[in-house]
């Protein structure tokens, strides 16, 4: 009998990814949960039944659940029917600027959700590995902190002790996180007390910017696809603050797919991991544009507001050796150029060129 897996958020670039991966390399029955509530959060142009689609037509073996993962009465009968092998929970309000402006709608989809997936799964498959895409926002702004110094493109660490970039002791208390960051954190601690409370095979992936061809990136959530997406259609791209210079580190949804696969056979209890780039894969906004100019061969219109985002890092980049300690078959195996190249050759395929 075949394993089965349970995405949520199947349609998003996570979601999907892992979708493809598990069924195509793994041999899994997936079931996808989705409703399309990314349209909803960021209108037209964050809809993904496109995806949806996509993974309907290219997977016989995927299955799709039209969901909300706030219907916990729902939530629950469906675990309990399927009762999966392992959970991936990628559902999420994800943008920080946009939560604010819907507290409750963040907050019931980001912390109650994830908690209705928990208990759903202490209920019907409590040795299920269960795997949460949190962010690296439950950090909130403490990582701007750390002594920088100002480079000609970008901003980078002063302090020796963060050079290898963020670890996972680093604190998350004393900080604005912003009203996203504030529910996510909920939920992040909620997947480690399951794991540690319940004795469940438990873990919180804190994601700095995950990306890929499959990204429908908008203007607030989804940074690289997005910046991409607007030197391919000639729009405006707008910087705020820190001059442009705020770093990121970037990971392809392929790689992050893989890292899910390798803790899903060999699961661990109320563990939490940086999951992002790592240094070698870092971008600020300016470098950004000069890799998306190489492949797009035009030139990146752009605005500045010297106005900082609440709660916005301007330089983070995750420290990779706790995963690579744990998981030592890991590694990022896509390039930051190469992930450039793939989101660019995505976005004019969809315009058509």
């Amino acid at each position: 009998m075949a394993k089965t897996l349970l995405v949520t958020g199947s349609s998003g670039l996570i979601g999907s990814e892992v979708c493809v991966y598990f069924a195509r390399e793994l041999g899994y029955e997936v079931h996808g949960v989705d409703n399309n509530q990314r349209a909803v959060f960021f209108g037209p142009q964050g809809d993904t039944r496109w995806n949806q689609s996509r993974l309907e037509q290219d997977l016989p073996n995927f299955h799709h659940h039209e969901l909300d993962i706030r219907d916990r009465g729902g939530v629950i009968a469906l675990v309990k029917s399927l009762g999966p092998s392992a959970i991936v929970h990628t559902a999420a309000q994800p943008s920080h600027d946009r939560a604010a402006a819907i507290p409750f709608d963040d907050f019931d989809t980001n912390a109650v959700g994830t908690l209705n997936f928990l208990e759903a799964a202490r209920q019907a498959c409590p040795e299920s590995p269960f795997v949460h895409l949190s962010t690296n926002k439950v950090y909130g702004d403490a990582p701007n902190r750390i002594e920088l110094r100002e480079m000609e493109t970008r901003w980078d660490y002063a302090d020796p002790t963060y050079a290898e970039g963020i670890p996972e002791t680093f604190s998350i208390d004393q900080s604005t996180h912003s009203i996203f960051g504030a529910s996510k954190v909920a939920a992040d601690v909620m997947v480690q007390e399951y794991g540690r409370y319940f004795g469940m095979p438990t873990c919180a992936l804190r994601g700095g910017c995950l990306t890929g061809p499959n990204h429908s990136g908008v203007e607030l959530h989804g940074f690289l696809s997005y910046l991409v997406k607007c030197n391919v259609e000639h729009r405006e791209y707008k910087i705020f603050g820190y001059k442009g210079k705020q770093v990121r580190d970037n990971i392809h949804s392929h790689d992050v797919a893989r890292f899910i696969a390798a803790f899903v056979a060999a699961p661990r209890v109320g563990e939490v991991y940086n999951l992002g780039g790592g240094k070698a894969n870092s971008t600020s906004i300016l470098e950004a544009f000069k890799l998306a100019e190489k492949y797009t061969g035009k030139a990146q219109d752009y605005a500045y507001i010297d106005d900082c985002r609440i709660g916005d890092h301007i330089c983070y980049y995750s420290d990779l050796r706790k995963m690579r300690a744990h998981y030592p078959s890991w590694d990022i195996t896509h390039s930051l150029e190469d992930t450039v190249r793939q989101i660019v050759e995505a976005w004019q395929h969809r315009k058509g060129k």
